[in-house]
């Protein structure tokens, strides 16, 4: 479908992040004609696609993971829309997801947003509650951040804002991107008139401690590269509270390996402290807006597990 995709100007570029499989050989024998760049070891999701994106000259990315299919015209809606508002720095479509096309898919969803605390989530999932899409987020919205299973974003803001932080290496990168964009003034938008399928979980599968702990790591590092409402040092220590919580439960449940990761995601900060502090004063130099009003003033923890708001439309920004 990507590659019969019905938009004239467009160029499909596969980038191969030193795949040990069959995939360029398949590639190459079912479709000679498509661009690859081939890079010389795993970079990761996020330097991946900076190294591949640094060799392309484009007004538009659109950062398509493999294991999304498209509908027809799933392109336009969006260049169109970014096309009349400069503005917009990225946007994404509706996610569902794959093996249940009547409900959204968990990694985007109808867009994303973030809590105080740093923690993401979705307008159709919050945490393990996914929505069956019933038409209820049809309008097009300003969100915090856009998937990055297929993001939209103008490939001169994404080089001017740094494009995706290398040391993520997967999971969180484009919601770090996004709040720099916002930071910078920018929107992010979700369109509906476009629709994707994600089948997700197929790089490392939710049950993955590396996950566990590539999610605890890079989302308390976006926190503290790019919050600048309010007292940082309260909302780590708070947050160094939740994630201790976390740990907990998955000590309860005997899921040993989780447990262990998140202490190792803090570990990560306290021994990266200087350079990710850096990296905090660069963002401050460069945002001119720090306050959003599609961040959730309040705790999404406790919301959803105190005060039963499993659902976007319970919520009060």
């Amino acid at each position: 479908m990507v590659a019969n995709s019905l938009f004239s100007d467009v160029e499909i570029v596969i980038a191969d992040n030193a795949s040990t499989d069959d995939s360029l050989v398949f590639l190459n024998l079912k479709y000679p004609a498509l661009k690859t760049i081939i890079l010389d070891k795993n970079y990761g999701f996020a330097e991946g696609y900076n190294r591949a994106l640094a060799q392309l000259d484009s007004e538009y990315f659109v950062l398509l993971n493999s294991d999304v299919e498209v509908s027809e015209g799933w392109i336009q809606p969006l260049i169109s829309m970014m096309d009349a508002d400069k503005q917009i720095a990225a946007c994404q479509p509706k996610l569902r997801w794959y093996d249940d096309k009547q409900y959204f898919e968990y990694a985007g969803a109808a867009g994303g947003f973030i809590d105080k605390f740093g923690y993401p989530f979705c307008r159709g999932r919050i945490f393990s509650t996914v929505e069956k899409d019933n038409g209820q987020y049809d309008t097009v919205e300003d969100i915090f951040w856009a998937t990055g299973a297929c993001l939209f974003v103008r490939a001169e803001l994404y080089k001017q804002s740094g494009g995706l932080d290398g040391d993520f290496f997967a999971h969180m990168e484009e919601i770090d991107l996004c709040w720099r964009l916002k930071g910078m003034g920018y929107r992010i938008v979700y369109n509906p008139q476009s629709i994707v399928y994600h089948v997700g979980g197929g790089t490392l599968p939710k049950s993955n401690s590396f996950k566990t702990y590539l999610n605890f790591r890079n989302n308390i590092t976006l926190l503290f590269k790019n919050s600048f409402e309010g007292n940082i040092g309260s909302i780590l220590f708070q947050r160094m509270i939740l994630d201790g919580v976390a740990a907990l439960r998955f000590l309860v449940v005997r899921e040993f390996g989780n447990f262990w990761s998140v202490f190792k995601a803090h570990l990560y900060l306290y021994s990266n402290y200087r350079k990710i502090l850096a990296k905090r004063r660069h963002n401050k130099a460069i945002f001119k807006q720090i306050s959003h009003k599609e961040m959730y003033k309040q705790s999404i923890v406790f919301s959803y597990f105190l005060k039963n708001k499993h659902h976007f439309d319970t919520l009060r920004f």
